[in-house]
């Protein structure tokens, strides 16, 4: 019929053979087609990335976190049907895949080649429901005496243009040498130094081997706790210029993406950004203290050292200028308070818990309301922000599982102990923002 009509409308001696109905349904047809394309967010980036195109990523961001980590290395607990994540990111749309490797302790797992295989073939598995789809794995400000027990590669040396050394890497050279932030993560977990050459290596060995297995996005962590000794941010600025240098050769894209967390709202060395986004965790603040039962959050400006409409302008990486940086914000996972239940304006947590625990405490309905609300706000309230949806994360019920329990977003089924099941919501939220 559409050929029929098309073939008549440019006939005019036979156009009234066409019943007019049916002309006004191929107007809608070719509008609804046209419409579509416009409509069609842009995901295609090489060696460079858009602002738009970053931002149509960061609106599709979920939190996957220790997806690609073989659970036998696991530092977080067991986590079991990985397929169900996969079906998970297909179902909902998800275009940036965050936390899904990385290592917080347990740093001698990365002996094991079997260690990257794992990461590497789950990372093609997602690439295979959607080639465009953003992995990022993560190099957090700690590390442990385990990594005394990792080989160094010959490529890390080499592409530091240093001399090839047959050793392992030394936490020791990788602390303060003050002092500062020793043992700051519990016995043995400390705080690495990035002005000491020790931890550049070790950083580069981590990103290289994240980059080679398919992963397009790095989070550092909390810069400024590794870069104490680096105020102007110049050996940070070098380090991540080396970094990008890296990734133009290596990268899937010739691109890694990078961000941290930025409590003052920058990473800026000489008013440029050194990194692609900001994020932060949500900084809920907890609402009606007169029904503590209910364990009521909002979200505000100002609240504790949130970063609604603090993320700095700066010139990116990839040569656009912004009035601000666009960012992230996530439901965080830092433990549990000693005022469990308890409301205290002006502490991180929300009611004595983590956000992600809190989140998971809350009635189903009202982990659904609170979803909408959250992306709702940010959206009106700082267009520069976009919400990281939950969609694996580690919970903290007691001080005492701490690490030991992950919590997910798939629905109940078996096999599954902890689920927000949000998935149905997340897929609604992002369906309404076509």
């Amino acid at each position: 019929m559409v050929v029929f009509c098309l073939k008549n409308f440019f006939d005019v001696e036979n156009i009234h053979m066409v019943p007019m109905k049916y002309y006004l349904l191929l107007f809608v047809s070719v509008f609804q087609i046209f419409a579509g394309f416009a409509l069609a967010k842009d995901y295609k980036f090489s060696g460079s990335i858009s602002r738009e195109v970053l931002e149509n990523y960061l609106e599709r961001s979920i939190t996957l976190m220790d997806f690609a980590n073989m659970p036998k290395f696991s530092t977080e607990g067991d986590y079991p049907r990985k397929e169900l994540d996969i079906e998970f990111v297909r179902d909902v749309g998800a275009k940036f895949v965050g936390r899904a490797v990385y290592r917080w302790g347990g740093e001698d797992a990365l002996n094991n080649p079997e260690f990257f295989s794992y990461a590497k073939n789950l990372i093609e598995k997602l690439h295979l429901v959607d080639e465009e789809i953003i992995v990022q794995g993560a190099v957090f400000e700690a590390v442990y005496p385990t990594v005394e027990k990792v080989a160094i590669p010959a490529w890390v040396f080499e592409e530091m243009s240093l001399a090839v050394e047959k050793r392992n890497f030394s936490y020791e050279n990788m602390l303060y040498e003050n002092g500062l932030y020793r043992n700051h993560w519990g016995r043995g977990g400390s705080v690495p130094d990035i002005t000491r050459l020790e931890t550049k290596l070790w950083f580069l060995y981590l990103v290289g081997s994240y980059v080679k297995i398919g992963v397009e996005a790095i989070h550092l962590g909390q810069v400024k706790l590794m870069g104490a000794n680096d105020p102007e941010m110049e050996i940070w600025a070098d380090f991540i210029k080396f970094l990008r240098k890296f990734a133009d050769r290596h990268a899937r894209r010739n691109k890694i993406i990078f961000d941290a967390h930025t409590p003052d709202g920058s990473m800026l060395y000489k008013g440029e950004s050194l990194l692609d986004f900001n994020s932060f965790p949500l900084r809920i603040k907890e609402d009606r203290l007169d029904e503590p039962e209910k364990m009521k959050g909002i979200l505000e400006v100002g609240h504790t050292d949130s970063i609604y409409k603090r993320s700095a302008g700066c010139k990116a990486p990839d040569g656009w200028s912004c009035a601000s940086l666009p960012y992230l914000v996530e439901f965080d996972n830092f433990g549990i308070s000693n005022h469990a239940g308890k409301a205290d304006l002006n502490d991180h947590f929300i009611w004595g818990y983590d956000e992600i625990t809190w989140l998971y405490l809350q009635p189903q309905e009202e982990r659904e309301r609170w979803l909408e609300y959250a992306h709702k706000w940010i959206k009106k309230t700082d267009k520069n922000g976009h919400l990281q949806m939950p969609a694996t994360r580690i919970l903290t019920l007691k001080k005492s599982q701490r690490g030991k329990i992950t919590v997910r977003s798939v629905p109940p089924q078996e096999g599954i102990s902890h689920t927000l099941n949000l998935q149905s919501c997340i897929k609604k939220i992002w369906e309404g923002g076509k």
